[in-house]
């Protein structure tokens, strides 16, 4: 019965739903702490974890009584009236992130992108006129699949085919601070950078080149704007990736982990920032809904207790230590280790996709970053034990 559930859950896919991923031949059914779990039982360890969403695993009891007590109460409200959760929630993630006073709610990484570069625009027109309007991002960038998004995402695959994009965008080379600087101007009004790139290949900002960007944004009275999207809630072992470098952007977008599972995406931004935004300048119709912002509230208070972040740091050390082993029995084809925390790349020489599949068929679920950078993302919640499981799988797949 269970095969026959498959064969029907994939047909329906491929008979009736935009072919815009490619899905291996199976059907995950349920999840439990770590693990996913397909229709014919077979247990998959997950270091994708919704490509960096689930990061309390699956099965959280905390989430699962968050989502029932809010759905008995409210789930959709729309923005005209004020909701409790949507106020919690805010409230708590300015307080956890110093320099940034105000919050706007919106659904996806995407839309946090789209509204950001709205609210540069908006700014610098109010204090320096219409002609303040450049966006300035890098190379290995990707910010998200909306037409602003594309716009400041720098791999061609995904801008060429719905040319032309937005205009007012130039790229300056990740952590090349004179790249940076060349392309800076009177008529740029904001700086977007990802402290760790995503699908960029897992590449970290340097420390001082976050804080000469600092600096160059202020020298040209440009915002500096932080995607966080998918480093942010805890994946680099601090609550923000940024936060070891000093620097304070003047916006945020945050998204993925931040719901435990449901959509929802945000936009943290200075007053300053916030004091050019007028009513009727943007808006949303599901962003912050009270299901929505409870169950966030939820993740985000167990994610930045200051305990729980100090375990992601121990378990990301002991990851450090079984990579560079894994990078030392194979020097000639792990060329190089990326990222950090629970957010970490593995160049190699050869194909990803091929190295991905393998560890598929034992039942290691990873993920890819372009053609040769293996991205490991799983839960937050993941052991010394489940790492062990991983790199012995990583290690017959680069066999």
């Amino acid at each position: 019965m269970e095969a026959q559930e498959a064969t029907a859950a994939i047909q329906a896919d491929r008979e009736y739903v935009l072919q815009t991923y490619a899905k291996p031949d199976f059907v995950i059914e349920r999840g439990e702490g770590v693990y996913l779990y397909d229709t014919e039982g077979r247990r998959y360890l997950d270091f994708v974890a919704g490509i960096a969403v689930n990061a309390l695993g699956y099965g959280d009891p905390d989430i699962t009584r968050a989502i029932t007590d809010q759905a008995d109460k409210l789930i959709h409200l729309s923005n005209l009236y004020h909701s409790i959760p949507a106020g919690e929630l805010a409230r708590m993630l300015v307080e956890q992130t110093p320099g940034l006073d105000r919050v706007f709610f919106c659904n996806s990484g995407a839309e946090a992108i789209e509204g950001a570069i709205k609210f540069a625009r908006r700014h610098a027109r109010a204090h320096f006129g219409p002609e303040k309007t450049t966006i300035v991002a890098f190379d290995g960038s990707f910010h998200g699949r909306t037409m602003g998004a594309v716009a400041v995402t720098a791999r061609e695959k995904y801008r060429e085919p719905f040319m032309p994009v937005m205009p007012g965008v130039r790229f300056a080379r990740y952590n090349d601070l004179e790249s940076l600087r060349e392309q800076m101007c009177t008529d740029v009004c904001a700086v977007l950078i990802e402290p760790v790139q995503g699908e960029g290949g897992l590449r970290s900002a340097d420390p001082a080149f976050l804080q000469s960007a600092r600096k160059l944004c202020d020298e040209f009275n440009a915002l500096l704007i932080f995607d966080e999207i998918q480093s942010g809630v805890g994946r680099t072992g601090t609550l923000w990736a940024h936060e070891p470098s000093g620097v304070r952007p003047d916006l945020m977008t945050i998204a993925k982990p931040l719901a435990g599972g449901l959509p929802i995406g945000g936009i943290l931004l200075t007053q300053n920032v916030a004091d050019s935004i007028q009513a009727g300048d943007h808006g949303t119709t599901f962003g912050g809904n009270p299901l929505a912002a409870h169950v966030a509230a939820t993740v985000f208070r167990k994610i930045s207790d200051p305990a729980f972040l100090a375990r992601v740091r121990e378990v990301s050390s002991y990851l450090d230590e079984s990579l560079a082993d894994l990078q030392a029995e194979f020097p000639d084809t792990v060329l190089e280790l990326r990222g950090c925390g629970l957010m970490r790349g593995i160049r190699i020489a050869g194909s990803a996709a091929r190295v991905r599949e393998i560890a598929q068929q034992q039942h290691v679920l990873i993920a890819t970053a372009g053609d040769d950078v293996l991205r490991l993302v799983p839960p937050l919640i993941i052991t010394s034990q489940h790492v062990d499981e991983a790199i012995e799988v990583l290690r017959k797949a680069l066999s």
